[in-house]
């Protein structure tokens, strides 16, 4: 169930941003793709941006009118005709992909851009998630961007803009850190460009983000080079504006504990829970190695019931993850997980022939079933 109003919370905190700055904010749809809710993001934000053609299709038809920005590891030649006409800025990886494509892109009209890796981690225990980790795919370093342009000096000129993203929901002294790395690396380079994109990862209305912070680095930006400057949160736009709910199974007695088995999957539902991994917050109960930090706890140990929440996949490793309760919990009991709108619907899969779970928008009072799933939907993936 995704909650419009917690959206439009979300929404006017990152215009307020956009407001007193003067910086773009778009949608990263690679953690929240659902298109219901576009037209009331697009009066917020100022477009979205893609990871390949069909997110770029998506922001094409459902948020007319807006920037449409598209980042790709490597573009496929057959994308590419398509992407320069619907899309307004293209972002290259590399800069044998900027000779492949730069060109053309730029005839279309497109504002072209290049990412770079600033070879500076501000991450810890998710390497999985850090673009600048040795070995990294993600960007051009400063080395790889000298001796390129000694070879291919034209290609500078194809340049509008350069783009990181370096975060992972981090908070902005992150940001201020990567960008001073981004100066002092790439800092000759920033004159000749017209805009910067500080990526996704900014966890901005989180609780406690240090906006101030944010907006001192978008300004060292716009003022001290003429930049215009891009943002691509995803987690931020929907950040705790979805919940799950699912139904306990059955519960079972183990020689050291309860398990009650849901009808929801970790590995097909919810698969951030097992990548990042993370235990998500769930009503009414805590985590159970959080002592109360997690969940929404009291504190006040009463929870004292203690099970181990699994799917009902054939996957030996389909665990949520323990949690504490205040009661047994029974069969057909209902359970609700929050934040469960980001990297969720995008990320879900059919595994074990599991259904996908209906999708309701609620605004208000109200509440409309938006997307229901079936056997049809299994069938067709497959």
């Amino acid at each position: 169930m995704i909650d419009s109003a917690a959206i439009r919370q979300n929404l006017s905190v990152l215009q307020g941003v956009m407001q007193r700055t003067g910086a773009h904010i778009l949608l990263a749809q690679k953690a929240f793709s659902c298109y219901a809710l576009y037209p009331m993001i697009g009066e917020y934000l100022c477009g979205a941006t893609a990871s390949g053609l069909y997110e770029a299709r998506l922001c094409h038809e459902e948020m007319p009118g807006k920037e449409n920005h598209v980042f790709s590891p490597a573009f496929k030649a057959e994308d590419i005709d398509e992407l320069v006409q619907i899309c307004d800025h293209i972002v290259f990886n590399s800069l044998r992909q900027l000779s492949l494509y730069g060109a053309k892109a730029k005839a279309a009209g497109c504002a072209v851009g290049l990412r770079i890796n600033p070879e500076k981690s501000t991450q810890k225990g998710h390497a999985i998630y850090d673009p600048c980790a040795p070995g990294s795919r993600m960007g051009v370093t400063i080395a790889e961007l000298r001796s390129g342009l000694e070879r291919q000096p034209d290609l500078l000129e194809l340049l509008d803009g350069i783009h990181f993203h370096t975060l992972c929901e981090q908070d902005s002294d992150a940001l201020e850190v990567t960008l001073e790395e981004v100066v002092a690396k790439f800092g000759e380079y920033l004159p000749c460009m017209k805009w910067i994109n500080f990526g996704g990862g900014h966890h901005i209305t989180r609780e406690g983000y240090d906006i101030p912070r944010l907006e001192r680095c978008i300004r060292r930006m716009r003022d001290g080079y003429g930049l215009d400057v891009y943002l691509e949160p995803g987690e931020a736009v929907a950040l705790n504006a979805g919940y799950l709910h699912t139904r306990v199974l059955e519960i079972q007695e183990k020689e050291w504990g309860r398990i009650a088995i849901l009808d929801t999957s970790a590995a097909c539902h919810m698969p951030d829970v097992l990548e990042m991994p993370y235990l998500p917050p769930l009503l009414g109960a805590v985590a159970a190695d959080c002592s109360g930090a997690c969940g929404g706890s009291d504190g006040s140990g009463e929870k004292s019931y203690r099970y181990r929440l699994g799917g009902p996949t054939c996957l030996a490793g389909d665990v949520i993850g323990d949690y504490l309760f205040d009661h047994e919990l029974r069969e057909g009991e209902i359970l609700t997980f929050c934040d469960m709108a980001i990297y969720s619907m995008v990320k879900n899969n059919t595994f074990n022939g599991m259904p996908l779970p209906c999708i309701w928008i609620k605004n208000g009072n109200e509440l409309h079933l938006w997307k229901e799933f079936g056997y049809a939907d299994f069938k067709a993936r497959v």
